[in-house]
């Protein structure tokens, strides 16, 4: 069994918390099911859980496909960067597929993300190989326009589609 998630904005990818944030367990009433991966405090998207501890293995393995709107318009050549790799402090990325997108039809985050009227924001699409804490991220910076927004909407064949926020879909595996 594979459970689809769109985490929100603000919610741990664990189903517990000491300090009291919001987790899966506020969202995701199936028993026995674990994360395959998890995605930051900050970011929004696609998990999937599972109860099958080797699907959860294979799950974490599989490319992962971001949309990303960042600080600035971003130029050919920070997307000619990211698709050959980036050096980061703890080394060198993989090639990432990079393309820029037009701005997508989403859901508004809550909070919203802060708004210049002098400086533009420009989305990405962005697809990884590795799972590096807080690469997207990490990679967007180094190129030179770090990341505001960052939604995974895909991780392998699994695509976040029409899953609402703090919604999930159940797919027999």
């Amino acid at each position: 069994m594979i459970l689809l998630f769109n985490k929100p904005y603000g919610v741990l990818s664990q189903f517990t918390d000491e300090e009291g944030r919001p987790t899966l367990a506020d969202f995701i009433d199936v028993p026995n099911v674990y994360a395959a991966g998890r995605l930051d405090l900050d970011s929004e998207g696609l998990i999937l859980l599972t109860d099958n501890g080797r699907m959860q293995h294979d799950l974490t393995s599989m490319p992962k496909r971001y949309w990303a709107q960042v600080d600035g318009a971003v130029t050919d050549e920070a997307l000619a960067k990211l698709r050959s790799g980036v050096l980061l402090k703890d080394g060198p990325t993989r090639a990432a597929e990079a393309a820029r997108i037009a701005e997508p039809t989403i859901w508004p985050r809550t909070p919203p993300i802060r708004f210049r009227k002098t400086v533009p924001t420009s989305w990405i699409e962005l697809t990884i190989r590795e799972g590096r804490n807080r690469q997207v991220r990490r990679m967007t910076a180094a190129v030179g326009f770090p990341t505001l927004r960052l939604i995974r909407v895909a991780i392998g064949p699994y695509t976040l589609g029409q899953i609402a926020p703090g919604a999930c879909e159940l797919l027999d595996a």
